[in-house]
């Protein structure tokens, strides 16, 4: 972790902001919410803060040690956003979610690419939509909350060459969520993901979206 994005001191209490709150009661009731993680939770590296985050969006503080982060991820998304990588999402929740304020990056859906490979080999739409970005997925920062067939599709072009910026992979569900999730902590790109079956949009979002926030700092 580069010195710039690892003080050993309060990382949030003095720099809090949220781009999504447009009110004084939304800023109010993120600002509280976030304190309240910051004591349970701990507020000591940027990791720290994806946690918090997380645990916010799920209403639940055992999310925090059930987040995983390999190959220095936060200092990996922070650098494509500052360089305008585009984002690449499973699904339309994840898309929306993710904050256009702050930073020149595209946000795109997987869902608009591939159609037409999915109906002819019999994959899902995700995973085609990914295999149809494929010569666009190097540098760029892949955002899957709910496919685990998507993530397990871009491991494998990571094993085949393809060197995402940074891949946050939270899919939830009984069907590849875990496996997929444990295949991308082997991978050798940055990644961010969670332990077991639970996940979905609220974790990927979170996860981008605290990433976002710290690149303005």
């Amino acid at each position: 972790m580069s010195e710039e994005l690892s003080p050993r001191v309060d990382t949030t209490e003095n720099t809090y902001i949220d781009l999504g709150a447009d009110t004084r009661e939304g800023y109010a009731i993120a600002k509280t919410s976030r304190q309240l993680a910051r004591e349970m939770i701990g507020d000591v590296t940027p990791e720290d803060r994806i946690r918090q985050r997380c645990s916010v969006a799920v209403g639940d503080f055992s999310m925090a040690d059930l987040m995983r982060f390999e190959h220095d991820p936060i200092a990996a998304g922070v650098a494509a956003i500052r360089k305008g990588a585009p984002i690449f999402t499973d699904i339309r929740m994840v898309q929306v979610g993710i904050l256009k304020k702050g930073h020149s990056c595209s946000v795109e859906c997987a869902l608009d690419y591939g159609a037409d490979s999915a109906a002819a080999e019999g994959i899902t739409r995700t995973s085609a939509g990914f295999l149809a970005l494929r010569e666009r997925l190097s540098g760029s920062i892949v955002v899957i909350g709910n496919a685990p067939s998507a993530l397990l599709s871009v491991c494998r072009m990571i094993e085949e060459g393809i060197v995402p910026a940074l891949v946050i992979g939270t899919p939830v569900g009984f069907v590849n969520a875990a496996e997929s999730k444990e295949f991308l902590r082997t991978m050798p790109v940055p990644s961010v993901s969670n332990v077991g079956t639970r996940g979905g949009t609220p974790i990927a979002v979170a996860s981008m979206n605290e990433i976002i926030t710290i690149s303005l700092q």
